[in-house]
């Protein structure tokens, strides 16, 4: 059976939460694929995630977050997200944008210590991205030209440094954001520190390493292709253990006519 095709975000439009979901999506010049799976029995946890398209089309921002805490404390902390997406949707700077978070984060985010997040911009013509990381854990970049699999850190020829503070530390903390040049083909893989933290029968924690490792083991024609082979591998680590915070995935894709 054919899958079937995936939704297409119109300008301005905002997409995203913090329930238990797994879908594909096309931004303009973007093949999305998002699984949550927030700590069982619940349907929403900690991690949120949310998509937007400019009023233009040109730009496509992409953000996965990470609350200390799950239930209902996390509402108010998504709908800050949501609101101060919608008010820099047209704008290519999002340092500005972590800087609000930040602040309106430690002025009401009552029950909640910290969040760290992982804001992506995409300029649909040049297929560049930028990049702001506060205190998350690193992506991965599928390089399809060379058929390689990078972890982003400061390590990385191609981004400088990732060195910001999670959301909700310290008053007015500085964003910097890094652009990266995505080519045709190129993957970008987006996850919370629930996957990497888990732990096999052996108490032996995953890592980022390792997870990396799974990626360039597996299939790199589909986000969701790449995003349930690595699932299926972090289960597969995992064995009996059951998991011990919410679990969520986002692959990316610069399109090949972009």
């Amino acid at each position: 059976m054919a899958a079937e095709p995936a939704d297409r975000m119109t300008c301005l439009e905002i997409r995203g939460g913090n329930r238990r979901e797994c879908y594909s999506v096309e931004l303009p010049g973007l093949s999305a694929w998002i699984s949550c799976r927030p700590l069982t029995p619940s349907a929403h946890g900690g991690d949120l995630h949310y998509m937007t398209v400019c009023g233009e089309g040109a730009i496509s921002r992409v953000v996965l977050a990470d609350v200390a805490g799950h239930g209902e404390i996390v509402g108010s902390v998504a709908e800050r997200l949501r609101e101060g997406l919608r008010q820099h949707v047209n704008t290519w700077d999002q340092s500005l944008l972590l800087q609000e978070l930040n602040d309106s984060f430690l002025a009401g985010a009552r029950g909640v210590q910290y969040a760290t997040a992982f804001v992506l911009g995409h300029y649909v013509q040049s297929g560049e991205a930028l990049f702001t990381n506060a205190g998350h854990v690193p992506p991965f970049w599928y390089r399809a030209k060379e058929r390689k699999w990078l972890i982003v850190t400061d390590a990385t020829p191609y981004a400088k440094e990732i060195a910001d503070l999670p959301i909700g530390l310290i008053p007015g903390t500085p964003y910097t954001q890094t652009g990266i040049q995505l080519g045709p083909g190129d993957l970008l893989v987006l996850y919370t520190d629930g996957i990497v933290e888990s732990r096999d029968p052996q108490n032996s924690e995953l890592g980022c390493e390792r997870f990396c490792g799974f990626a360039s083991e597996g299939p790199v024609d589909s986000p969701e292709n790449v995003g349930a082979a690595l699932f299926s591998r972090v289960d597969v680590f995992r064995g009996d253990i059951p998991a011990a915070d919410d679990e969520t995935i986002l692959v990316l894709r610069r399109n090949a006519n972009n």
